[in-house]
C-alpha cells in the first residue's frame, strides 16, 4: 500500500509518498518540502495571500518530485492523501483540488485529512506506537492535550483559551525585535540568556482543568521589555530565557493535569506524545521526557523534520483511513476551521 500525501494548510509546500512497511510500521519513501519563509520574513508572519501564490507555482512540481525519489508512479499509488484544513482557506483549496484532480484522473480512492488529525497520527508512523496515548499538540495556530483512543476516536483534555504555544513564542520574536520564524530564534536566544532574572507569570497553574492560557505572559514580558528599553542583548537573552521557562513550567503543569484527567477518557496511556512545531523546542522536548519518566511512561516526539508541517504525516494519516475504508468523494469541502476532538465531559 502506498500513499500520495499532499500539505499546503500554512506556508509549507509539501508533498510525500508513504507504504507501509514490515511489521505494519510505517516507512516514508519521500518527503519533499519546501518553505516559503523567505516570501514572509520581510511581513514578520504569515501572508495568507503570498503563501496560496507560492503554492500554486511548486505544487505539480513538488508531487512529481516526490513521486520520482519515491521511485513510483501515480498509477501505482493506492490512494491520495491531503490536508482539507483546518488552515489558510486559499491554500487549502490549492492542496484540495489537486488532489480531487489526480484521484479523479487515475481513478484512486481521495483521502481527506484533517491537518491535526495527521500531527495526533505521526507518532504512529515514527515509532509504531499503540492507542491510547496522550498528545501534546502545540504549533503556531493550535494548543490541545487530546487523548487519541483510535483512528478518528479523539478526546479533548485541555486546549487554550487565547494564544497557541507556537503564536507567543512568534509574538515575543517580534515584539523582541528577532528574525522571522519568531520560535528558534527565542530558543536559540535563550540558551544564552538567565531564565531567572525576570520573575514572568505562570498562568492557570495549579487549575483542574488542563487549559493554557498565555496572553498574560506574553504581556508581563512586554512590559518587563518597555522598562528596560533600549534593550541591550543581553536583556534579549534574559526574556526569551524567562519567557521560554514560564511556558516550559506552565506545559509540565498543564500535561500533569490532563494525565490525571486521562484515566477517566481512555484508561491508561501507552506514551506521553509531542507533536507540531512547538514539539521541536528542546527545552520543551526535554521537560516532557522528564516528566514522563516520573511517572513511568515513555515519551515519543517526531524527528525533527517531522515535527513541522509535512506531506509524509498527510500520507500516513490517509493510510491509516483507507485501511479502514474511511474513503472520501469529490464533494468533500476544504474547511478553514475543523476541530478533531470533542471535548472531555466536565468533570
Amino acid at each position: 500500500m502506498k500513499i500520495l500525501g499532499i500539505e499546503t494548510t500554512c506556508d509549507e509546500t509539501a508533498a510525500a509518498v508513504v507504504t507501509l512497511g514490515d511489521e505494519e510500521r510505517g516507512r516514508i519513501l519521500s518527503n519533499e518540502v519546501l518553505s516559503q519563509i523567505a516570501e514572509h520574513a520581510a511581513y514578520g508572519g504569515v501572508v495568507p495571500e503570498i503563501a496560496a501564490r507560492a503554492h500554486v507555482e511548486v505544487l505539480d512540481r513538488l508531487i512529481a518530485r516526490a513521486l520520482q525519489r519515491a521511485g513510483t508512479t501515480l498509477p501505482e499509488i493506492d490512494g491520495i492523501a491531503v490536508a482539507a484544513g483546518p488552515g489558510l482557506i486559499g491554500g487549502v483549496l490549492i492542496g484540495l483540488v489537486t488532489a480531487k484532480t489526480l484521484a479523479l484522473v487515475a481513478r484512486k480512492p481521495l483521502l481527506a485529512v484533517n491537518h491535526l488529525e495527521a500531527h495526533a497520527l505521526t507518532p504512529r508512523l515514527t515509532d509504531g506506537l499503540a492507542f491510547p496515548y496522550l498528545l501534546l499538540l502545540a504549533s503556531g495556530g493550535h494548543t490541545q492535550l487530546v487523548a487519541v483512543k483510535g483512528v478518528g476516536d479523539y478526546v479533548r483534555l485541555g486546549t487554550t483559551i487565547d494564544d497557541a504555544i507556537g503564536e507567543a513564542f512568534d509574538k515575543v520574536a517580534k515584539l523582541l525585535g528577532l528574525g522571522y520564524p519568531g520560535g528558534p530564534e527565542v530558543e536559540r536566544q535563550a540558551q544564552n540568556g538567565n531564565p531567572e532574572r525576570f520573575a514572568l507569570p505562570r498562568p492557570m497553574l495549579g487549575r483542574r482543568q488542563a487549559d493554557f492560557s498565555l496572553s498574560g505572559l506574553k504581556t508581563a514580558l512586554r512590559i518587563e521589555a518597555e522598562r528596560l528599553e533600549p534593550l541591550a542583548s543581553q536583556d534579549v537573552a534574559d526574556l526569551c530565557a524567562s519567557f521560554q521557562a514560564a511556558v516550559v513550567d506552565v506545559v509540565v503543569d498543564r500535561v500533569r493535569v490532563a494525565l490525571r484527567a486521562f484515566a477517566g477518557v481512555a484508561g491508561h496511556p501507552t506514551a506521553l506524545v509531542a507533536a507540531g512545531g512547538v514539539a521541536a523546542n528542546g527545552a520543551i522536548r526535554r521537560a516532557l521526557a522528564a516528566q514522563a519518566g516520573e511517572v513511568g511512561l515513555s515519551f515519543v516526539a517526531p524527528p525533527l523534520p517531522l515535527c513541522g508541517d509535512n506531506g509524509a504525516m498527510i500520507a500516513w494519516a490517509g493510510l491509516e483511513r483507507l485501511r479502514l475504508g474511511l474513503v472520501d468523494d469529490l464533494t468533500v469541502p476544504a474547511r478553514a476551521r475543523w476541530p478533531f476532538a470533542e471535548a472531555a465531559p466536565a468533570a
